[in-house]
């Protein structure tokens, strides 16, 4: 995965909610990439199997489990997603899932914009290996 817009980016300036913000749609086009090129499917297939993979508790399942593998820095950045003030959290979801999820996508978010792709697609591979 290359960056889509070659600016660098102050990361230590941007708050953990922009780079859950930008960490959302990083997370989403890796699931969406993986459906598509694993098989073709019809569209409502793909977007069911997708909406489960990226809800609330399926990404704290994931970054529950991976924990373990982040650096010092990258766990520092995911506990300042998941501690951060959000403005409500859906009725589907748990406040606990909704705030691992949080910091899930601001880990990515922060890791997209350091240009660390390759940290990212190690840290999906895993966490989908376990999560199957």
């Amino acid at each position: 995965m290359n960056l889509l817009l070659e600016k660098p980016a102050d990361v230590s300036a941007l708050s953990p909610l922009t780079l859950a913000f930008v960490g959302d749609s990083v997370f989403d086009l890796l699931v969406r990439s993986e459906l598509v090129c694993e098989a073709n499917r019809p569209v409502d297939t793909l977007h069911k199997t997708a909406t489960r993979i990226v809800c609330a508790s399926a990404q704290a399942g994931g970054i529950r489990r991976i924990l373990p593998l982040l650096t010092e820095d990258e766990e520092a950045v995911f506990k300042r997603g998941r501690n951060a003030h959000t403005g409500g959290i859906p009725k589907n979801q748990s406040s606990a899932d909704y705030h691992y999820a949080t910091g899930l996508e601001s880990l990515f978010g922060w890791l997209y914009l350091k240009g660390m792709t390759d940290r990212i697609n190690e840290l999906y591979s895993e966490l989908r290996r376990i999560d199957g």
